[in-house]
């Protein structure tokens, strides 16, 4: 048995040294082909498509950072690259001699991230938290040491050229946010230029397909350099911010707040000089800070608006306006409500017929809002009068209807009737009858689009009735605006409208027509609209639809009550009027004991 042992392990042993020698040449071979081939990785892809999937489309810094890790810690086994073990940790680097796997140089991107998510988790923590700000910058500082050893890396032979100019972009980045956030303002921008030119170098070099990102990440970085470009003393860079801040949301992240209170600040300073404000023939001074910071950027958010190149864009813009508005007669209201005096003036003025300056710049903030609310619906109603005319290609997707437009030009006659009521207008002429002029071109509308529901449900009669209706607006709008030059060239156009409801009776009329031919052609039996359900009329064969809807009529319900026989009540009268006979005689009469069984009642004997 012992030497079966032996021989076996000889065979065993001669078999692996001939495996071996066969396997070496080709291991060799691999090893040169390898070495010849060079490494390269879509930095920029790799991160967008990381952070995209795990968090950053939500904000959520902290998700991402811990996908980070969790992805290290994956590489690192997979490398067979770890840090020492369970008992003892031990420092270990990525070299260039180490550098055989692109994942080598996805190691230390991953190390790069975790440090920057971790940075901006501590930005959005900061705000409420000012000593984590330090947290912060050392993050940073780690993110870019890590870009820089990436950089490094990939100055190898062995990496391409595309992977290399990707890792310097991506390192001018973190040291530009680094910088940034240090307000070195002139090396942050000299970063954020080198990196914004090798990607714009990068996305010529390729199809539009592939440079789709590389744009991306250029019109990221331009807010940053225009800051930049700002503190240092280029006036003219604030424009674009503002302008890029109201047409396309301004930076995101960390610039969002830097560009408001840079936003802020620069009006405050215009503010400084703004000391009154005219409307309608009257100057009214404005002291309060926050209107003049709200007046100064009317005009600026009134041209983003028109510049606006889509509906959603222009709803942002709008709701933006009116958040701001209301703030500002906010502070005016309670301006108001503290100035005492004030309120003594404004009581005085409304004896003599005229309000006091704050009241009426109240009244002028109030009217901006009315009146964007007005523009708002107005656009919205466009943009639903455009998808009304479009043919519905989907049947079970649920299009526009008219009633979506008549909500839109109810609240815009509700916000023109509190427009007539404004303090301080209430003697201004002009002004009403510009109200009214406006308030009967959206009338005329609102009764356009009622008349439109009632024709879908073929309501003939209702319809042409309205039309009518429609026609008699416009005719007064017409008779009205003759005396008005620049009144109607913010409203709709009526003479279009007339065009409209002058086609739309013709056709109604039409329709009408062919809609009684179709019903003359049905037998009367089914023309008789009957009420009796199901159950009460098995016998007649009747043609009814609603039996096949949700609620169809098969039995009265709650049913009608009936008279039932209730369980009589007897009462016996007679009972008062019957004379019993004596029953004296029946009953048993007790011998009278004398005074002996009364004794022997009382000892018990005789009992």
């Amino acid at each position: 048995n012992t030497s079966r042992r032996r021989r076996r392990r000889l065979v065993l042993i001669r078999w692996c040294i001939r495996r071996v020698l066969v396997k070496m040449p080709q291991m060799e071979e691999n090893k040169e082909n390898s070495i010849d081939e060079s490494l390269g990785l879509e930095i920029l892809q790799i991160i967008k498509d990381s952070q995209q999937q795990h968090g950053l489309r939500h904000g959520d810094y902290q998700r991402y950072r811990g996908y980070c890790s969790r992805r290290l810690r994956r590489l690192r086994k997979t490398l067979s690259f770890k840090m020492g073990n369970r008992h003892k940790f031990t420092g270990k680097k990525v070299t260039v001699e180490l550098l055989s796997d692109n994942r080598h140089l996805l190691l230390v991107l991953m190390e790069a991230e975790r440090a920057w998510s971790y940075a901006m988790q501590l930005k959005q923590e900061a705000n409420t938290e000012p000593r984590k700000r330090f947290h912060l910058l050392a993050r940073l500082r780690k993110a870019a040491k890590h870009g820089e050893q990436l950089e490094k890396l990939c100055e190898s032979p062995r990496v391409d050229a595309k992977t290399k100019l990707e890792a310097q972009a991506y390192t001018a980045y973190l040291n530009g946010m680094v910088q940034f956030e240090l307000q070195e303002w002139k090396s942050a921008m000299e970063s954020f230029n080198k990196c914004k030119t090798i990607y714009e170098k990068l996305a010529s070099a390729f199809t539009e397909e592939q440079a789709v990102l590389y744009h991306q990440r250029v019109e990221e970085i331009s807010p940053n350099i225009r800051y930049c470009a700002y503190n240092i003393g280029d006036q003219n860079a604030i424009n674009d911010l503002m302008q890029m801040r109201l047409s396309a949301g301004g930076g995101g992240g960390m610039m969002a707040e830097k560009l408001e209170a840079l936003i802020t600040q620069t009006r405050a300073k215009q503010a400084a000089v703004m000391s009154e404000v005219e409307w309608r023939g009257r100057t009214v001074p404005v002291k309060i800070d926050k209107a003049r910071i709200f007046l100064l950027g009317l005009a600026d958010n009134e041209a983003a608006i028109i510049q606006a190149d889509n509906e959603e864009t222009k709803e942002r813009l709008y709701e933006s306006l009116l958040a701001e508005c209301r703030d500002t007669i906010q502070a005016v209201r309670e301006e108001l409500r503290t100035d005492v005096k004030q309120r003594e003036r404004a009581a005085e003025g409304a004896d003599s017929g005229k309000v006091s300056n704050l009241q009426y710049l109240h009244s002028y903030l109030t009217y901006i809002k009315l009146w964007t609310v007005v523009r708002r619906n107005e656009s919205m109603a466009h943009a639903l009068q455009a998808k009304l005319k479009e043919p519905q290609t989907d049947e079970n997707k649920r299009g526009p209807r008219p009633q979506d437009l008549i909500r839109l030009y109810d609240i815009i006659l509700q916000s023109l009737a509190e427009l007539s009521s404004l303090q301080g207008l209430e003697e201004d002429h002009t002004f009403q009858k510009e109200v009214a002029l406006k308030t009967l071109v959206y009338k005329a509308y609102r009764c356009f689009y009622i008349a439109q529901s009632y024709v879908l449900v073929k309501k003939w009669s209702e319809a042409l009735v309205l039309y009518e209706r429609v026609l008699k607006y416009t005719r007064e709008v017409q008779s009205k605006a003759k005396s008005f030059n620049n009144s109607l060239k913010d409203l709709p156009d009526v003479q279009e409208l007339i065009a409209e409801v002058s086609a739309e009776k013709y056709s109604l009329q039409a329709a009408a027509i062919l809609d009684t031919e179709d019903i003359a052609e049905v037998p009367p039996q089914q023309q008789i609209k009957d009420t009796t359900p199901l159950s009460d009329r098995l016998d007649n064969f009747r043609l009814d639809p609603t039996l096949l809807s949700k609620q169809p009529n098969l039995v009265q319900f709650p049913p009608d009550f009936q008279p039932i026989p209730c369980k009589p009540l007897f009462f016996d009268l007679a009972l008062n009027h019957v004379a019993f006979p004596p029953l004296d005689d029946k009953v048993e009469q007790k011998g009278k004991g004398g005074i002996t069984g009364y004794f022997r009642g009382f000892f018990g004997f005789g009992s």
